[in-house]
């Protein structure tokens, strides 16, 4: 008989450090791949903190990678991601028809949010510095932190390209 045990469903409320952050991540993805979410959305000064290199994550990404599905990824700059996330790099060019990626840079008002949004869920590190934060289910702070990441996106460029082609 198949386990009927219902997956746990994704908490909401503040959130402190690193690790707390972290377990957020990795249970937002296993989500994601459970309830096959269309959308996703990453976004970050420049994910150094995020556990995006870890096998795991890796895992639930793979997932969760489908036809019709969309990440998006907003940084002011994707350096640290490329040199500190080799599983995620390999990840990421294996799956650029459903990943888009655009960069702030320093622009000004170009306050890029720590967050990961979803049509239905979201995390908002308020504090990156700290770790600290509110993740929920609530549409007027899902919407306010979209409207705030699409104003940053609409500002930004297209970076982290898959591959690079020199002459």
């Amino acid at each position: 008989m198949p386990d009927e045990t219902p997956a746990p469903s994704l908490p909401e409320g503040r959130f402190d450090g690193r690790e707390a952050f972290d377990v957020l991540l990795r249970n937002a993805l296993s989500a994601a791949a459970r309830e096959g979410w269309k959308e996703i959305v990453f976004s970050d000064i420049d994910f150094a903190e995020w556990p995006l290199g870890e096998r795991a994550t890796i895992e639930a990404l793979q997932a969760w990678s489908a036809s019709g599905r969309r990440l998006m990824l907003l940084a002011q700059r994707f350096d640290i991601l490329e040199r500190g996330h080799a599983r995620f790099v390999s990840w990421r060019r294996m799956w650029d028809h459903i990943i888009e990626c655009r960069a702030t840079g320093k622009a000004a008002g170009s306050d890029v949010p720590s967050a990961i949004w979803t049509p239905t869920w979201f995390v908002h590190r308020i504090d990156p510095e700290r770790s600290r934060g509110v993740s929920g289910t609530d549409s007027r702070a899902r919407r306010e932190l979209r409207e705030a990441i699409d104003e940053c996106w609409r500002l930004g460029r297209p970076a982290f390209p898959a591959s690079t082609l020199g002459l």
